[in-house]
């Protein structure tokens, strides 16, 4: 099984993700880190990406979850998947993958969270671009929801029982 943990920045996607692969024992990628450096440089100058730039980078996704699957290796992936266009083709073709949306919680939080990190590309002046273009799932997408206003142990556990992972007690 590969899990992608979605979202818009300043949700938690990077910390959830990270915790959830070292509980579970399984690989982790930071999707931030497959970004081409086209689109690094956009965004550390303030530009915020456009369906075109976010191609690639989401080929590069797809391409892990790939390879991961073809060797039979669980991971742990984060990507904002914003659109439903993109979670489509994320999820289209890979039924051994499951996608963990973290519910967009206030702005303030989400300028707190991205404000309080430092030396990542991502501007917090990007933030309101990424919450216009955001496309919540819809009950019928095959994306599982997830409230990130508990503490991200709690979140994990949270979505650890939801995928059935949870060892019987």
């Amino acid at each position: 099984m590969i899990v992608l943990v979605a979202g818009v920045a300043g949700s938690g996607k990077s910390t959830i993700g990270a915790l959830l692969a070292r509980q579970l024992g399984w690989e982790f990628e930071d999707g931030d880190d497959l970004h081409p450096a086209a689109n690094i440089a956009k965004m550390r100058a303030g530009e915020p990406l456009t369906d075109a730039d976010r191609r690639p980078w989401l080929d590069a996704v797809a391409s892990w979850i790939d390879q991961h699957n073809a060797a039979g290796h669980p991971g742990v992936i984060v990507c904002s998947a914003l659109k439903r266009s993109y979670r489509d083709r994320l999820l289209g073709g890979r039924p051994e993958l499951r996608m963990i949306f973290l519910e967009v919680i206030d702005r303030e939080t989400l300028v707190a969270r991205l404000t309080g990190r430092h030396g990542h590309f991502f501007r917090p002046e990007l933030l309101d671009s990424q919450l216009a273009a955001v496309e919540p799932p819809s009950p019928a997408e095959r994306v599982m929801v997830v409230d990130d206003d508990d503490p991200p142990p709690d979140v994990v556990r949270e979505i650890i029982r939801r995928l059935g992972l949870a060892r019987p007690g």
